[in-house]
């Protein structure tokens, strides 16, 4: 293991995004959708497996919570927290059932499905994505640099140039907190 260039290949990707002016605008522009959906009464889910799971609990809970100051709490759900749910769904459907069905019950036109895959080929992700359209929910994918199903499922998508996991995922991080803080500053700043 070589630290140094693992530290290198996350500044690598950094520096990237800062020199990416088309995923800067996309930023700007998914503050605004998702700053209107909460102005509109809507709520945003999200959903992912491993790592991508604990990334879209991390960021429902900075919306629902807080994220710099104290504020109104916004309404923000990972999809796979309630571990009864998704125990039955999987048992009794399929685990690519998981997440469509909670999108079905739950999500109403103008809503906001965050979808996390570092591979964008998730079957329970893109089924979720797949649901979402249908409700005309508003899609926004975080996934790595290959073609994937998700791509074509999404409004708003976030392809980090990279192949390699842990770096995908540190950025859809580093995306996500940049989208919490926009839309609070957007919501709650004075």
């Amino acid at each position: 293991m070589n630290i140094s260039s693992i530290i290198r290949e996350s500044l690598k990707l950094k520096q990237e995004l800062l020199n990416n002016e088309s995923m800067l605008k996309r930023l700007e522009e998914v503050v605004v959708v998702t700053s209107a959906c909460y102005k509109n009464g809507g709520k945003t889910m999200f959903c992912g497996n491993g790592g991508s799971a604990a990334d879209a609990q991390h960021l429902a809970a900075e919306l629902s919570g807080r994220f710099y100051f104290d504020r109104k709490p916004l309404d923000a759900e990972a999809l796979h927290a309630n571990t009864s749910y998704l125990t039955a769904v999987a048992n009794d459907y399929s685990y690519n059932e998981i997440y469509s069905r909670l999108v079905e019950a739950k999500g109403k036109k103008g809503d906001i499905l965050f979808a996390f895959s570092t591979s964008g080929n998730s079957p329970n992700v893109v089924k979720a994505l797949e649901q979402a359209k249908l409700q005309e929910l508003i899609t926004i994918g975080f996934t790595g640099m290959k073609p994937c199903k998700m791509d074509s499922l999404c409004d708003f998508i976030f392809k980090i140039p990279s192949a390699d996991t842990p770096r995908i995922q540190e950025m859809h991080i580093l995306l996500g907190h940049i989208i919490c803080q926009g839309v609070e500053e957007t919501l709650f700043e004075t």
